[in-house]
């Protein structure tokens, strides 16, 4: 049983080798799936995608002439993936629901002490031998107000670590969970989620999601805040979010998704002039810090994923079902 994988970082090859005990050959192919590189399929049972692989209604539909029977993500998120398309060519599609949802809200943790004290500044300052401290003031994260979007795993392992830093954490979900809710998260509307000092996205990405940060809610944010997205790139309205930085509104910004991702991240561009204006103004902001899609980079994490990934695919191709729903979607 051959299993293909797109998108395929060395990282990739490394940990899904390390914990193939089940007997699948794994075929690692570096493009994107898209439309043009469907065809490099060959004789799979599955394919194996990630977070900027495209997975829409003419590629299931080749994929299924194919013979290819699942998709697999190795990821929690799935707005990639075209499911109604996926069910009608008969494909079963699965993900990681939860692997170390600790990482990424460490990350998020991590970008805000960084932005906050200026470490980034610092380190580069000290190695040119100037030790001054004019333009390194922070705040106490202690006593600030946090608002957390979307409380799934990894929204409630970030509430965990801010109630820790002894922060008044409010947060806005569907539901209220009531583990957050005794360990003392405040639950309210986004209105009054939107006015803390630092706000934080969690949430899936989907069409009532889709530019959740716009003009609009950014009014609503108080001046001065920090925004936090590790979630999806496509949660802000980039070019709101730059007008909020030159106008003062944003004073801090930390990004671990972009908006067009798919273009730039998981690659190495220092040789090229990037032609992306947006991405290129964003970086060209102090207050602005910006990661690769890294926050979910950890050992752990990785073992999860290969772990998870394929004992879903093999249960998918011998029986059609998974023990763990939470990772089926179709």
């Amino acid at each position: 049983m051959k299993i293909s994988f797109f998108s395929a970082q060395p990282y990739d090859k490394i940990f899904f080798n390390r914990y193939n005990q089940t007997g699948l050959e794994l075929d690692f192919k570096e493009p994107q799936l898209t439309e043009e590189t469907v065809g490099l399929v060959d004789n799979a049972e599955a394919v194996c995608v990630f977070v900027n692989d495209k997975v829409n209604a003419s590629v299931c539909k080749q994929l299924a002439e194919k013979g290819v029977k699942v998709i697999a993500l190795r990821c929690a998120g799935f707005n990639n993936v075209d499911l109604e398309a996926a069910k009608l060519n008969g494909l079963r599609v699965c993900r990681v629901p939860a692997y170390s949802p600790e990482a990424v809200a460490e990350h998020a943790v991590t970008m805000i002490l960084t932005l906050n004290r200026k470490t980034h500044k610092a380190y580069n300052r000290v190695r040119e031998q100037n030790f001054s401290l004019d333009g390194l003031l922070g705040f106490n994260v202690h006593g600030k107000t946090v608002g957390v979007i979307g409380t799934g795993n990894i929204g409630k392992a970030f509430c965990r670590i801010m109630l820790g830093f002894g922060c008044r954490v409010l947060a806005f979900d569907i539901i209220a969970n009531k583990e957050m809710e005794a360990a003392g998260v405040e639950y309210q509307p986004l209105i009054e989620v939107l006015k803390a000092d630092i706000v934080s996205i969690h949430c899936p990405l989907n069409e009532q999601t889709k530019h959740l940060v716009n003009a609009e809610t950014i009014g609503m944010m108080k001046k001065g805040v920090m925004l936090i997205n590790t979630s999806r790139g496509a949660m802000i309205d980039t070019r709101a979010v730059i007008d909020g930085l030159k106008s003062g509104h944003i004073a801090y910004l930390g990004i671990d998704v972009y908006e067009q991702e798919e273009h730039l991240f998981f690659r190495d561009l220092s040789g090229t002039v990037i032609q992306d204006d947006e991405i290129q103004r964003l970086m060209s902001f102090s207050n602005v810090l910006i990661t690769a899609h890294q926050a979910f980079f950890t050992d752990e994490a990785l073992s999860q994923i290969a772990v998870t990934t394929l004992n879903n695919t093999l249960q998918l191709i011998k029986s059609g079902n998974l023990t763990g729903q939470a990772a089926l979607l179709v």
